[in-house]
């Protein structure tokens, strides 16, 4: 049973988040219900498959283990070689796991992604002890398991210590509760509408105009289906006292490429920004890889967004959409740099509308790449051309 998937996941969500809410309106702490809350739901998830049970164990232990480790060596050690090692560690499984045909473990990535975040704060000292209990429910925490949005320890900690009053928890409850309902209309209705009635009668031929239409459907059903889970996921986490960051915040009204991703899938962009980007740049600027640090920040736009491509999948098609989103970040940010006129044009009202214009175009075509249509065009065109 997918999470958020069917109408039977909702029946038992409700009564397992009622408890949840009798604790909260009682001013009570959560987190010891979230945790069995989270097991139940993970047991439900994975039904009779033992092989999900064995290699979620193991991936479970064996990032614990990294963890312990690494808070061990942080008292004797502060050698970057060693550290970096154990994250490379930590990446192997999320590696395996979505390379290695019929080896699937649901939500590897972002359990992955929560880990490797706490290895890297431990190195940085932001992180000195981690409880069991905590890293148990932080990783696992059942709302955000299979797709985010991807929660920070620190603050999901923040949340855990101490329960909400009864008037604080109120406003989160009402809050999660339009979530809930806001993401099921965006996934179930609006997505499934995009998709059955636009997006899957257009013909995968590759022409002209089949191309265009599908750029745009695809980019709707998107939005509305990804946006409506993460809506329904931060929902529950608040239902359940956890205040996880919104994943979208109105992207398609961005003026540029780089506002776009302060508002697309935002912990995902976020967290690459923070421990792929950050830390190349300072990385580089400290070393003087580079003679300029615009080139060490080009190079650190590059990489992360090549990196995130080929996170979605090991595909030539990811590759590339990582690849163009890092090269109109660098050409956003030499624009701003570079000229003097473009920051006095976003400022005006034709400006900003053609800012929009042109930046949700660039951004429907960068996921018409993403979609895998853009290769069944290519080789349309390329047919026409030899022919």
């Amino acid at each position: 049973m997918l999470p958020y998937g069917s109408l039977s996941f909702f029946v038992i969500l409700f009564f397992l988040l009622l408890p949840a809410v009798f604790l909260g309106y009682q001013g009570k702490n959560i987190a010891k219900y979230g945790l069995i809350a989270t097991f139940l739901v993970i047991i439900l998830i994975l039904g009779e498959n033992t092989k999900q049970y064995v290699l979620l164990g193991s991936f479970y232990v064996y990032e614990l283990l990294l963890i312990k480790g690494s808070l061990a060596l942080s008292q004797k050690t502060k050698n970057s070689f060693i550290f970096y090692g154990i994250v490379f560690l930590s990446v192997v499984p999320m590696v395996l796991f979505r390379s290695v045909e019929g080896l699937y473990l649901l939500g590897v990535s972002y359990i992955s992604f929560r880990a490797i975040q706490i290895l890297l704060e431990i190195r940085d000292g932001l992180i000195k002890e981690v409880s069991i209990f905590e890293y148990s429910y932080f990783l696992l925490f059942f709302p955000t398991i299979s797709s985010g949005p991807i929660d920070r320890s620190r603050r999901f900690h923040e949340d855990i210590k101490q329960p909400l009053k009864k008037d604080e928890y109120h406003k989160l409850f009402k809050s999660g509760i339009f979530r809930i309902f806001l993401g099921i209309a965006y996934k179930f209705i609006i997505g499934v509408l995009v998709s059955v009635y636009w997006m899957k009668p257009i013909p995968w031929d590759g022409a002209l105009l089949n191309t265009i239409n599908y750029m745009y459907s695809y980019s709707i059903y998107l939005f509305f289906d990804f946006a409506g889970y993460s809506l329904m996921a931060v929902g529950v986490s608040y239902v359940l006292g956890i205040k996880v960051m919104d994943n979208f915040n109105m992207p398609f009204i961005s003026k540029d490429i780089k506002e776009f991703w302060n508002r697309w899938h935002m912990s995902l962009a976020f967290w690459f920004r923070d421990f792929i980007y950050t830390r190349f740049v300072m990385s580089a600027i400290k070393g003087e890889w580079f003679k300029s640090k615009l080139t060490a920040s080009y190079l650190g736009f590059f990489l992360t967004m090549t990196t995130m491509g080929v996170w979605h999948g090991a595909e030539m098609h990811y590759l590339v959409y990582g690849s163009y989103h890092g090269m109109l970040l660098i050409l956003t940010d030499l624009l701003e740099k570079k000229t003097s006129w473009y920051e006095k044009f976003k400022k005006t009202e034709f400006g900003n509308f053609f800012n929009v214009f042109v930046t949700i175009h660039l951004v429907c075509f960068g996921l018409l790449i993403f979609s895998g249509y853009f290769n069944v065009f290519v080789k349309h065109l390329l047919r026409e051309i030899l022919e």
